[in-house]
């Protein structure tokens, strides 16, 4: 962006809570107290979910890598995943050799379907990855009951989640295990990093053994593993910046809520745009306000994305159709839903001290283009 009143796509509210916390870490924070932070992070998050074991990773990909590894995923087996979501959702399953069968989306709510996802289970389906896109509800529970029924894991990508509910339930509660992310752009930030969280308390350990290199926790003057594993691991430092977030966490979630509410009351007069929706018994979380033109013939989501840049707005086309992607090859009528949101959709810019000015001028940028695209 070229102008000086540009509005971002997104940045965290840090105050003087997490600087304390992490210039503790960083001056005290060392020896016999490097994961007295992480620890910390670790229990307050799982508290809040309401899920007794949790890891605290360098990432969300990587919790999903660990856990999908902790499973024994790998060649020959089937993963089951969105069409629409970012890629990370996938990649560690690709990476342990398995294939990945893409479902198809509601074209209300974005997320994918419990039919779809049975359409296309196989007897090689080992595990079903269900993606809270945006923030938006994934019927989890539906899709739960029919991998009971089958013997599948059932897998809750919340990387974007915090604050969704599900029949009155915390999104990532439900599943085998659930993984969030606390990259810079989402509710909760600790720079970068994310966390697996499980009830199953011999996942947990195998995933701990896994994210220390194949070794046992513990065993910090043994150097003999286990087994081959990985370094997936937060930091100290990373973990004070994350427990200080979960501290505000009912502050950050209600002023993401709030920041979609102001888009909906100011865009509630023009029907060609379609915002974040749920069912009436779920919550959205709203990490991100997400804006799909209704109509079919109605301008793309690049078009749209172009004249938000020409006013200094930093709107982002939303995640592409994996499906479409060449390292995946799949036909071209697979996921209809997904490939239409895909192409005539953006996500609109939503930070913690977003003014109501600011949304008034992404509002009004966004009705302009579409008036003047028809």
């Amino acid at each position: 962006m070229t102008r000086n009143d540009g509005i971002p796509y997104t940045r965290p509210s840090i105050t003087d809570l997490e600087i304390g916390y992490v210039l503790d870490a960083a001056t005290r924070g060392w020896g016999e107290h490097c994961y007295d932070y992480v620890r910390r992070f670790e229990e307050a998050f799982a508290d809040h979910v309401g899920v007794p074991h949790a890891v605290s990773t360098s990432s969300a990909t990587g919790a999903l890598h660990l856990g999908l590894a902790a499973l024994g995923i790998g060649p020959e087996d089937e993963v089951i995943a969105p069409d629409i979501t970012w890629i990370a959702s996938v990649a560690p399953a690709v990476h342990l050799g398995a294939t990945v069968r893409f479902a198809d989306i509601d074209p209300v709510t974005w997320c994918m379907t419990p039919e779809s996802v049975e359409a296309r289970f196989t007897d090689r389906t080992r595990a079903v990855i269900a993606v809270h896109l945006y923030g938006n509800p994934c019927d989890v529970v539906r899709l739960a009951e029919l991998c009971e029924k089958r013997r599948v894991a059932l897998i809750e990508d919340t990387a974007e989640g915090i604050g969704t509910l599900i029949d009155g339930r915390r999104a990532g509660s439900l599943g085998r295990f659930s993984v969030f992310s606390f990259h810079g752009t989402k509710t909760v930030t600790s720079g970068e990093g994310g966390m697996l969280l499980t009830r199953d308390a011999d996942l947990a350990a195998a995933v701990r053994v896994l994210n220390n290199h194949g070794r046992e926790p513990g065993r910090a003057a043994d150097f003999v593993p286990e087994t081959i594993g990985y370094k997936y691991r937060m930091s100290n430092l990373q973990a004070a910046l994350g427990l200080g977030q979960v501290q505000r966490l009912d502050e950050l979630i209600h002023r993401k809520k709030r920041i979609l509410e102001l888009y909906r009351e100011r865009l509630e007069g023009f029907p060609s745009v379609r915002l974040n929706t749920c069912r009436q018994q779920d919550v959205l979380g709203a990490w991100m306000p997400t804006a799909e033109c209704a109509e079919p013939a109605g301008p793309s989501g690049r078009y749209l994305r172009q004249k938000f840049l020409e006013a200094g707005i930093d709107a982002r086309l939303v995640f592409p159709s994996l499906s479409t992607l060449p390292m995946f090859q799949q036909t071209a009528d697979v996921c209809p839903s997904a490939r239409a949101f895909a192409a005539r959709a953006v996500n609109l810019p939503s930070y913690h001290d977003m003014s109501v000015a600011e949304i008034d001028r992404v509002c009004a940028t966004l009705e302009e283009a579409i008036t003047g695209h028809w």
